[in-house]
C-alpha cells in the first residue's frame, strides 16, 4: 500500500492509496509530506502498520536534525549598493532581446508602406502593450509572484504548491520544503471554495502541472530560436551597407557569431554581464537619441498615440488585416517572458528599478522617433532602425546594432539556465550537472549540457530559415502561450498566497487575459508558416518532463515500504544481537568488521540500501553511518555549522547531515576519515551533555583541570610515561579517566583524535575526563567501548555502500502506464549517475543491486 500526507486545517494526515488517513507526524517512518492520488480529508481509516508491533519501543532514535531553518529556499538579500550594480547588469542580460525589436516591429506588422492613420495606430498599440504588457502587468505585478527569488512560470506553480495541496514531493526532500498552507479561517470563503476546488479536482492539479511544464518548455524552445532571430537580424543589417552582399555570407556570419555566443557562456553570467551591460546601454541610448532627432525634425505630432483610441481605430479600420498585423506588433514585447525568469539571477529590484528608469522610456522613444521618421517617408518600413539613422550614424549604428544583437540572445540563455535548474529541483528532469557561476549571488548558474543543445539548435535553425521574416512566422507564439500561462497562475497566487479575494482579481484577470487572448489568437495564424516548429519542440520537451515526473512519482510510491526508521527493519535480542523484525522473517544478522558508510540523497528515513541491505544479506557492518547530503542555497558553509550527527536506535548505527554550500567540495577522497572524525567527536559530546556535572566548553576548561582526582592521575600517567616508550599519541587519546579500559592495541586511524574545538581544545586527551562520563554515553554502551568499537572498525575496513536499484513494471500493468513506465525505466537506467563519478577510493565503493516493482 502507497502511503502520503495530506495538509488539511486540522495539521497533516497519513493517506493511504486507499484513501484512508489517520494523523501522523510528517517525516516519521515511510510517510512524506505529498498527496495520494485518491486524496481525501475526510476519511480517516487506520494506516498500514503491518510489522509495527515488533518494533522494540524502548530503542529510540535521536533527534535526526533534519528539520533545519537552513534548508530552506530563502530569498537573497541584497544592500543597496549590490542591488545598484545588479540593476546595471540586468540591463546587459534581461532587455537585449526587448530591446532589439526596434530592428524589425514595423517591417514585420506591415506588408507595405502605411499610411499615416495607420502608423499612429500602430504605434499606439505599440506604445499600450509597453505600457500594459510589460510595465503594468510583469513589472508591478507578477515579478512579485516570485519563488523565494526564483521566477518563471514553473516557480510560480511550485510557490503554489507551497501553500495548496497539489503536488506529490520527493520524500527524501520532504523536510526542506516550507509548506505554508493557510488554514481556513485565514482566508476569505471564496478562496479557500477556489483551493478546496483545486485540491479536489484531479483534472485541475494536473492542468496546473501542465501548465507550468509547457511554460517551461516554450521559453526553450524559444531559446532555440531567439539568438538566430535576433542575430541574423543585426547581421541583415550589412544589406543597407553592401546591397549586393550575397544570401549565404550573412548566413556564415550569423552562424559565427552564434558559435562564439554560446562558447563564452562558462563564463557565466556576472563576467558576460560586465562586458553586455554598456553594449546594451550605449544601444537603447543610440534609439534613445535616435528617437529624440526624428521626433524633432520631422512629425512630431505622432506623439498623438498616446491616446488608446488610435489603437481601437486601427484594429475596428482594418478589420482582419489590423489583427493579423498583432503577431507583427507583438514583437516590441518578446523577451518579456525571460524578463520573468531572469530575477532569480538579478533580483525584482533590481530589475523593476533597470525597466523603469532606463529601458523602457529608451524603447518609447525609439518606436515613436521610427514612427515619426517613416510619417515623412512611408518607404522607411521596412528597414527602420537603419533607415531612420541620422545622417552619418550609419556605420556605428550597424556596429553597435550587431553587437546588441548578440546580447539580446544572452537573456533567453540565461532564462533557460534558470528554468532548467527549477525543473531539476523539483524532479521533472534527471540530475545533469549545474555550475554556479558566482559566490555572490546564487542564482547565476550555468548549465553545460543544455548551452551544447541549444547552440546545435539555434546554428540549424538560422542556417534553415535563413532570414527575419521566416524566423518571425515561428516566433512569437509560445511567447504567447507563456504570458497567458503566467497570468493565469498569477492569479491563482493572488488568491491562494496573497489572500485576495476571487472577487477582487476576477476584472484584472479579465482585462489582461482578453490582451493575452488577442494576441495569441493573432500569433497562431503563423502556425502553419513556420509556428509549428517552436510549438513541435515545446511539445516534445514538455513530453519528457512530465513522463520523468510521473515515473519519479512512481518510484516513490514503490519505494515508500522502505521508507521506516531503522526499528522497523531491525531489533535487538535478549542477549545482545541483533536481528530482524518478524515482519522480515526474524533472523539473527550476522556481523560484518568494516565501517559501512551508506550513502542516501537529502535522508529523511531509513536509507533504501541499508533496508535492501540487511532484509537480503541478514548481515550488517559492525559501525553503520548513513550519510546524507542537504545543499544550501549559500557558496559555502563553515565547518563547524556543516555537519550534523545523531545516533540511532540499534548499536553502533548514526546519521551524518552534511550540510554544504554549491562552492563547498564535499565527496573528496579522505570522505572516511572526515565521517570518522564526525561520529567520534558525536560519541564524546553527548557523553558530555548526558552528565549535567560535567559541561565540556572552552570556558568550563579550567575547572575540569582542576579536578583533584584528574590531576593526580595525569601526575600518575606523566610518571608511568617516563618509564614506558612513549606511546602512539593517537591511542592516548582513547584513554579514560579510570584507568581500567584501554583503547585496543589496533593501529590509530589516520584522522586526527583531537575532540571538535567547540568542545575541548586539541591539546587535551580524553583521558582526562571524568570517570564517571565513561557510563554516561548510552544505557548499554560506555564511551571506551563505543570509541573502541568504532576505531576497530574503522581501522578494519571503510565500505562506501550504494544501491543501485533495478526497477520493473508490475505484471498485469494497463498497456499505456506499461509503455509510459518502460520509456521511464529507459531513461533513468541512461541517466543515472555513475560510481565512476564519486569521488572516493574506488577499490572501497560497493554497489547493492536490488530490484522493485512499480
Amino acid at each position: 500500500m502507497e502511503t502520503a500526507v495530506h495538509f488539511s486545517d486540522e495539521g497533516p494526515q497519513i493517506i493511504s492509496r486507499d484513501g484512508g488517513s489517520s494523523s501522523a507526524v510528517v517525516g516519521s517512518g515511510g510517510v512524506f509530506p505529498t498527496r495520494s492520488r485518491r486524496p481525501s480529508s475526510k476519511s480517516h481509516a487506520s494506516f498500514d502498520r503491518r510489522g509495527l508491533k515488533d518494533v522494540d519501543q524502548e530503542a529510540q532514535d535521536e533527534d535526526p536534525g533534519l528539520h533545519d531553518e537552513r534548508d530552506y529556499k530563502n530569498r537573497q538579500v541584497f544592500t543597496k549598493k549590490q542591488i545598484l550594480l545588479l540593476a546595471y547588469q540586468s540591463i546587459g542580460v534581461i532587455y537585449g532581446d526587448i530591446g532589439t525589436s526596434p530592428l524589425y516591429v514595423y517591417s514585420s506588422t506591415f506588408s507595405s508602406a502605411p499610411s499615416r492613420q495607420d502608423l499612429i495606430g500602430a504605434l499606439s498599440i505599440v506604445i499600450w502593450s509597453l505600457i500594459m504588457m510589460v510595465t503594468v502587468k510583469y513589472v508591478l505585478i507578477i515579478l512579485h509572484a516570485d519563488n523565494e527569488g526564483e521566477g518563471g512560470t514553473f516557480s510560480t506553480y511550485a510557490l503554489l504548491s507551497r501553500y495548496a495541496n497539489i503536488s506529490n514531493r520527493d520524500p527524501r526532500e520532504a523536510s526542506m520544503i516550507r509548506m505554508q498552507r493557510y488554514k481556513s479561517g485565514e482566508m476569505g470563503q471564496a478562496g479557500v471554495a477556489v483551493r478546496s476546488g483545486i485540491e479536489k479536482s484531479k483534472f485541475l492539479r494536473g492542468l496546473l502541472k501542465t501548465i507550468g511544464v509547457l511554460a517551461v518548455s516554450m521559453v526553450i524552445s524559444d531559446g532555440v530560436l531567439t539568438p538566430a532571430q535576433s542575430v541574423l537580424g543585426a547581421v541583415q543589417g550589412l544589406e543597407v551597407v553592401v546591397p549586393d552582399i550575397s544570401r549565404s555570407t550573412i548566413v556564415g556570419t550569423t552562424c559565427g557569431i552564434l558559435l562564439l555566443l554560446f562558447f563564452i557562456q562558462p563564463l557565466g553570467v556576472n563576467r558576460i554581464s560586465h562586458v553586455f551591460a554598456p553594449i546594451v546601454i550605449i544601444w537603447l541610448a543610440f534609439n534613445a537619441v535616435f528617437g529624440i532627432y526624428n521626433l524633432a525634425n520631422y512629425d512630431w505630432r505622432v506623439l498623438k498615440a498616446f491616446s488608446p483610441t488610435f489603437a481601437f481605430d486601427y484594429l475596428i479600420r482594418n478589420k482582419y488585416e489590423g489583427w493579423h498585423s498583432l503577431g507583427g506588433i507583438l514583437l516590441a514585447f518578446t523577451g518579456v517572458e525571460a524578463l520573468f525568469a531572469d530575477i532569480g539571477a538579478f533580483s525584482r529590484f533590481a530589475v523593476q528599478l533597470s525597466w523603469l528608469g532606463y529601458a523602457f522610456p529608451c524603447l518609447l522613444l525609439a518606436y515613436i522617433g521610427q514612427a515619426s521618421y517613416i510619417s515623412v517617408h512611408p518607404e522607411a518600413y521596412s528597414n527602420p532602425f537603419y533607415n531612420c539613422a541620422p545622417p552619418g550614424t550609419l556605420i556605428p549604428a550597424l556596429i553597435i546594432a550587431i553587437l546588441a544583437a548578440i546580447v539580446a540572445s544572452q537573456a533567453i540563455i540565461t532564462a533557460t539556465f534558470q528554468l532548467m535548474a527549477q525543473i531539476m529541483k523539483l524532479s521533472y528532469f534527471p540530475q545533469i550537472k549545474v555550475v554556479h557561476t558566482s559566490s555572490t549571488h546564487h542564482g547565476q548558474v550555468y548549465v553545460p549540457l543544455v548551452n551544447w543543445l541549444v547552440m546545435i539548435g539555434t546554428v540549424l535553425v538560422a542556417a534553415i530559415y535563413n532570414n527575419t521574416t521566416s524566423l518571425g512566422n515561428a516566433y512569437g507564439v509560445c511567447v504567447m502561450f507563456v504570458t497567458f500561462f503566467d497570468t493565469c497562475m498569477v492569479t491563482l497566487a493572488a488568491i491562494l498566497v496573497f489572500r485576495l479575494s476571487p472577487y477582487l482579481v476576477f476584472l484584472p484577470w479579465l482585462a489582461i487575459a482578453c490582451l493575452d487572448g488577442t494576441f495569441l489568437s493573432s500569433a497562431l495564424v503563423k502556425v502553419p508558416d513556420g509556428a509549428w516548429f517552436t510549438l513541435t519542440l515545446a511539445g516534445l520537451l514538455a513530453s519528457l518532463f512530465i513522463l520523468w515526473r510521473f515515473g519519479k512519482e512512481s518510484q516513490w510510491f514503490a519505494e515508500a515500504e522502505d521508507r521506516f526508521p531503522t526499528s522497523h527493519f531491525v531489533r535487538k535480542r535478549g542477549n545482545e544481537k541483533l536481528e530482524l523484525t518478524e515482519r522480515f522473517g526474524g533472523k539473527p544478522l550476522s556481523t560484518i568488521e568494516g565501517f559501512g558508510i551508506f550513502f542516501d540523497k537529502a535522508g529523511e528515513t531509513t536509507p533504501i540500501v541499508f533496508s535492501q541491505f540487511i532484509r537480503k544479506l541478514v548481515t550488517a557492518p559492525e559501525v553503520i553511518v548513513f550519510f546524507h547530503l542537504r545543499p544550501l542555497e549559500e557558496p559555502s558553509v563553515a565547518p563547524e555549522q556543516r555537519y550534523t550527527v545523531s545516533r540511532l536506535s540499534i548499536p553502533n548505527c548514526y546519521r551524518l547531515i552534511v550540510r554544504h554550500g554549491f562552492m563547498d567540495e564535499v565527496i573528496t577522497p579522505n570522505l572516511a576519515n572526515l565521517v570518522f572524525e564526525q561520529v567520534r567527536d558525536h560519541i564524546v559530546r553527548r557523553a558530555a551533555e548526558r552528565e549535567s556535572s560535567v559541561v565540556f566548553l572552552p570556558e568550563k576548561l579550567e575547572a575540569v583541570r582542576s579536578d583533584p582526582a584528574v590531576e593526580e592521575e595525569e601526575e600518575g600517567e606523566e610518571a608511568e610515561a617516563e618509564e614506558k616508550p612513549s606511546p602512539d599519541p593517537d591511542l592516548e587519546d582513547l584513554k579514560i579517566a579510570n584507568g581500567k579500559q584501554r583503547a585496543p592495541s589496533t593501529p590509530s586511524p589516520p584522522a586526527t583524535t583531537a575532540i571538535s574545538a567547540t568542545l575541548l581544545p586539541s591539546s587535551t586527551s580524553l583521558a582526562s575526563l571524568p570517570e564517571k562520563v565513561s557510563t554516561s554515553l548510552h544505557p548499554d554502551d560506555s564511551l571506551a567501548l563505543s570509541l573502541s568499537t568504532l576505531s576497530r572498525a574503522f581501522n578494519h575496513e571503510v565500505l562506501y555502500i550504494m544501491g543501485k536499484e533495478q526497477m520493473f513494471v508490475k505484471p498485469g500493468t494497463n498497456l499505456v502506464r506499461k509503455g509510459l513506465l518502460m520509456a521511464f525505466l529507459w531513461l533513468r537506467e541512461n541517466t543515472r549517475t555513475k560510481i565512476a563519478s564519486l569521488g572516493v577510493e574506488r577499490g572501497k565503493v560497493i554497489e547493492v543491486g536490488f530490484v522493485k516493482d512499480v
